[in-house]
């Protein structure tokens, strides 16, 4: 069983930091890919940022500049920098977790998502 641990949501003011985390436990899980997502109240979830294992980094237009996505693949670890935070960030984040798990000597595909923390940026 794998499970995505999130932390780091809070409530900042405009302009504020907060740095997103999300471990990813099971001992056979190797990620190749790791994200984050935000659903706002009434809209639907985004994308806000994804990594890939070899590094490489796609990011919604929307944070581009502000948010820095990284990782550890040792720890399957997935961090979101995210600074100049603006109203419009409000959201709650998910993390999700594409990769592989090995079962009875088979490979197989699968995709986590956490149970999501809160941002909340006050004006």
């Amino acid at each position: 069983q794998v499970q995505l641990q999130e932390s780091g949501g809070d409530l900042v003011q405009a302009g504020g930091s907060l740095r997103l985390s999300c471990a990813a436990s099971g001992s056979t899980f190797r990620a190749n890919a790791m994200g984050w997502y935000r659903q706002a109240p009434g809209k639907q979830r985004e994308l806000v940022a994804v990594i890939t294992s070899e590094g490489s980094t796609n990011y919604a237009d929307s944070v581009k500049g502000r948010f820095t996505i990284s990782s550890d693949n040792v720890k399957n670890t997935v961090y979101l920098q995210m600074n100049s935070l603006k109203p419009e960030d409000s959201a709650v984040y998910y993390c999700n977790a594409d990769g592989t798990i090995r079962v009875l000597g088979a490979t197989l595909k699968r995709q986590y998502w956490g149970q999501g923390t809160q941002v909340t940026v006050s004006s």
